[in-house]
């Protein structure tokens, strides 16, 4: 056999392996927490999972970098409590809202008062929980973690998904065929795409600008809000610094902006006093990045092949923090529910609709509350008005929350696990 014969051969040898390689039990597109804990939970269960993440690393600014004790608890069920310790974080137990005389802030919800050890809100750097998440999983032979590789679209046959065309990084574009697709690549997920899905969509009062400020010692800790000329800003405590969220009119950005930074700081400087000296860090418009703010959930989560979780089957409003929360606890649930038929190679679209009327009640209810805020608590104090309808009414509700602390109880178990706990599959537990 000549050198070009033996070439060509092992050429195709090589493509029939990688076609073989191709394939895969569960696709989970997008690397983001619902995804990761998706996929460990997957791979510790036996099933075949392959990531794909369109970025080369984790590495995003002002993501979501809530641990909530829902999933405090999760991590303590497989074995990573003492990993996820040793990961810089900082620990906040109270929430903290402008509903007090003149606005200043009254606590409404205390998670001291939950049974520990999960009594308190981890903020830790996403990335790095990403990369702990990662690193358990691929300790797992059935995982594999794509980066770089982007989701183009869909392998459709028969009307089933049956796994996605990729691109990567470097150019390159390939397929990669599943039993079942999972898309946790957020509200902007590929999947939205599909017109059966069929979104539906709330009005969001606000848009949201993140930026830093630096922290000192002496200032207040956990969550922090503050109401100002017409926006509201919710500070978390991220130890050495203050990450900064301020809530605008719906599509005032530009305008805003145009009035120019000086306008800015003095307008927050106004609304949290205590911070004025610091607001010259911000230097430029450059460092405060805008949030188009959307509430929205698909009607259907699910098809033949393809099931939609996290953002991308419901896109949650900033109130109350809680969308990584809601996510990962769709991850949770998945997982419970469908490790097994993917296991056995019995998966069907019942188990598919399983999943959605398990989270589908939890995400309304979430939603209706977020909605709620909006009208009754952001809308009001976005267009100058009192929040819940009179300064008569605030004053009487933060009085009640200053005398009867039982009454932060509620919130602050809501918040900590949402309106339903999801456990993983036992086989997944350390």
């Amino acid at each position: 056999m000549g050198r070009t014969t033996r070439q060509e051969t092992g050429q195709e040898q090589a493509a029939q392996e990688r076609a073989t390689r191709d394939r895969t039990t569960c696709c989970v597109v997008g690397g983001g927490p619902a995804g990761m804990v998706l996929a460990l939970l997957l791979a510790r269960s036996g099933v075949e999972v392959t990531v794909l993440e369109k970025h080369a690393d984790f590495l995003r600014d002002f993501r979501g970098d809530t641990v909530h004790p829902s999933t405090l608890a999760l991590l303590g069920e497989l074995g990573l409590t003492e990993r996820f310790a040793r990961l810089p974080q900082r620990r906040v137990t109270t929430l903290q809202l402008p509903v007090g005389a003149g606005r200043s802030s009254v606590t409404v919800a205390d998670l001291s008062v939950l049974r520990p050890p999960y009594n308190y809100v981890a903020m830790v750097p996403q990335w790095d929980l990403l990369d702990l998440l990662a690193d358990e999983a691929l300790r797992e032979p059935s995982f594999s973690l794509r980066m770089n590789t982007e989701a183009t679209s869909f392998l459709i046959e028969s009307g089933r998904v049956t796994g996605v065309r990729y691109r990567t990084g470097d150019g390159r574009t390939g397929e990669l065929r599943a039993t079942l697709t999972v898309a946790c690549d957020g509200r902007g997920s590929l999947a939205r795409l599909r017109p059966e899905l069929g979104p539906r969509r709330y009005t969001c009062p606000m848009d949201v600008w993140w930026f830093r400020l630096p922290r000192d010692e002496g200032d207040p800790r956990g969550l922090v809000g503050a109401a100002g000329d017409r926006f509201l800003t919710a500070m978390i405590d991220r130890g050495e610094y203050w990450q900064c969220a301020v809530l605008i009119p719906k599509g005032t950005d530009r305008q805003r902006r145009a009035a120019g930074l000086d306008r800015f700081r003095a307008d927050f400087s106004a609304a949290a006093p205590w911070l004025a000296d610091r607001t010259r860090a911000l230097r430029s418009w450059n460092e405060v990045k805008l949030l188009d703010v959307r509430l929205d959930r698909l009607r259907r989560w699910y098809r033949p092949g393809l099931l939609c979780i996290g953002d991308a089957a419901h896109a949650m409003s900033p109130v109350f923090g809680i969308g990584i929360n809601l996510a990962v606890q769709d991850a949770v649930a998945t997982a419970r529910y469908l490790a097994g038929p993917l296991r056995r190679g019995t998966l069907s679209d019942a188990d598919l609709r399983r999943v959605q009327r398990r989270r589908l009640p939890t995400t309304v209810v979430t939603q209706a509350l977020q909605r709620t805020a909006h009208a009754v608590v952001i809308a009001p104090v976005l267009q100058g008005r009192p929040p819940l309808g009179s300064a008569s009414r605030t004053r009487r509700l933060a009085r009640v929350l200053a005398r009867a602390p039982w009454t932060r109880r509620v919130p602050a178990y809501w918040l900590a696990y949402g309106a339903l706990r999801e456990r993983p599959p036992a086989r997944a537990a350390r």
